[in-house]
């Protein structure tokens, strides 16, 4: 199943801390869509759930410039 969350508005750290959160109510192999900012957001965001063991599946720019979605797998 695919979940989507906007942290566009979010600044570090909590842009994480709303991804993390939201990941621990998916299940197992649901997918994230996680609408975030260039800069430390989009810096931050797919390299934490690295490290904590999540799989990112993509990143791709948006149609509005400097908007990125992440897809992050549980």
């Amino acid at each position: 199943m695919i979940h989507t969350l906007d942290v566009t508005k979010e600044h570090c750290p909590m842009t994480f801390v709303k991804v993390k959160i939201a990941l621990s109510k998916l299940s197992e192999g649901d997918i994230l869509e996680v609408k975030l900012t260039d800069g430390e957001p989009l810096e931050n965001v797919p390299r934490t759930a690295t490290e904590q063991g999540f799989e990112v599946l993509s990143t791709t720019e948006t149609e509005t410039p400097g908007i990125y979605t992440v897809e992050i797998k549980k």
